[in-house]
């Protein structure tokens, strides 16, 4: 890992670019249909090895991509939270998945406003998006608290352009005013 990769921390969370260590809970969540459900679905092992390396690539290539979550009194892997703005994207967007085991325990909202605090510092980022399924309460949950809202409905590229999302968010100023 670079000396330059960005690592934030909150009160209970380190968040840093991917590790090869980080795979098995990478893989965990992604092959668990609940915990996945919402960000493409449960994926084989060699599936979820292959977006795990984008993300990587990501890192390496532009500069930024999600974080690994890490629990800071385990060091456990608990998810994926951060920047992400794939070509065909709606807009820059921060966005987040937690393994099921850590659920209800606040860390995406808490990973998420590190995170988006980072973009906006880091990436000279004008807005910031959630892409978030109609039907996924937690997430627009997490949205509301971040202080984003709903915008309305909006369009993926292949190969999820048949899926429905509404496109969450809120403008830097909006993001800096809020506290």
């Amino acid at each position: 890992m670079s000396l330059d990769q960005p690592s934030l921390e909150t009160p209970r969370l380190l968040l840093r670019p991917p590790r090869m260590e980080d795979f098995e809970g990478w893989a965990k969540l992604m092959a668990d249909p609940q915990a996945a459900q919402f960000i493409g679905g449960a994926q084989p092992r060699e599936m979820a090895w292959r977006t795990f390396m984008v993300m990587a690539g990501s890192w390496s290539l532009q500069g930024y991509a999600m974080f690994s979550v890490i629990e800071k009194s385990t060091r456990r892997w608990v998810g994926r939270v951060g920047p992400w703005m794939p070509p065909g994207w709606p807009g820059p967007e921060v966005g987040w998945a937690v393994a099921r085991d850590s659920w209800n325990r606040g860390y995406a909202t808490e990973a998420a406003s590190a995170a988006t605090d980072w973009a906006f510092e880091n990436l000279g980022w004008a807005e910031v998006i959630h892409v978030i399924a109609p039907d996924n309460q937690a997430s627009q949950a997490v949205a509301r608290k971040l202080g984003s809202y709903n915008r309305g409905s909006g369009s993926l590229p292949a190969p999820l352009q048949d899926a429905r999302v509404d496109i969450w968010g809120q403008t830097r100023s909006e993001w800096l005013a809020r506290s």
